[in-house]
């Protein structure tokens, strides 16, 4: 089965551990949302699934399309149809948007083919418009001196650009206004397909109102401990997480 699996992980942070046996399976054309409390392991899960090199996975596995990614450095694992997009977006100074863009296209390429110009830029273009970005972006350096919503609008750019088979979005609502929500929601709803999952990791429903998902997971402690339908979030805007944190010594997995 085409997904994105991740099987009984444990995450370390040092010698703390973060994430404690969790397991999810996102398949391809789906959009799984991922809610809980600060602290409970969700920016960790995220930047575990990218390789970040200070989160070391003590056991367990993550299957894309049912081959094992954690052997695998960042921009591999990128290569690969993973796409992440941080709760605090990375400057890159003396890099612009554009050459940014078109070097990561250009490194999915066959060895020694790469992507023509105008294809491109017209490309690049029709998604800035659909995010409402100006076209002066493109000769900014990655994400400086933008703002928090414009960073956003940055990410779903190079998401749109990339198509991955997997995107995993972390926090994406954070710091964002109400028009700038709309916009960057906007540009994900607009890669929804049979061809790629989605993993959305947030605190709040109000971002769910606008990216519906099929699935709600609850993680509290590093652990799965509800999975339901969309309407497990209202139940969780309306009552909080504490109503489920008893369920913490039986997690159920996904």
């Amino acid at each position: 089965m085409s997904s994105l699996k991740i099987q009984d992980l444990h995450v370390r942070i040092g010698d703390k551990e973060i994430i404690r046996g969790l397991t999810l399976e996102i398949p391809k054309g789906e959009v799984h949302a991922v809610m809980g409390p600060n602290g409970s392991g969700k920016s960790t899960l995220s930047k575990a699934i990218g390789g970040h090199p200070d989160y070391t996975v003590t056991s367990g596995d993550v299957l894309l399309d049912g081959k094992s990614i954690l052997g695998l450095a960042p921009d591999e694992r990128a290569r690969t149809g993973l796409f992440l997009a941080f709760q605090y977006p990375m400057e890159i100074p003396g890099v612009s948007n554009a050459n940014f863009l078109r070097a990561a296209l250009n490194a999915r390429q066959p060895e020694g083919e790469e992507i023509e110009a105008t294809e491109f830029y017209e490309h690049m273009y029709e998604e800035m418009d659909k995010l409402e970005m100006r076209r002066e972006f493109t000769a900014r350096a990655v994400n400086e001196g933008l703002s928090g919503g414009e960073k956003k609008r940055n990410e779903i750019l190079q998401m749109a650009m990339l198509r991955p088979k997997y995107a995993v979005l972390d926090e994406t609502d954070s710091g964002l206004d109400i028009d700038a929500l709309r916009i960057v929601s906007a540009g994900v709803n607009a890669q929804r397909g049979p061809e790629t999952g989605f993993l959305v990791i947030t605190h709040y429903q109000r971002l769910l109102d606008y990216i519906v998902p099929d699935v709600v997971h609850v993680m509290v402690e590093g652990r799965i401990v509800r999975t339901g339908p969309k309407e497990l979030a209202y139940e969780l805007e309306e009552k909080g997480y504490d109503f489920i944190r008893d369920e913490i010594a039986e997690p159920v997995s996904a």
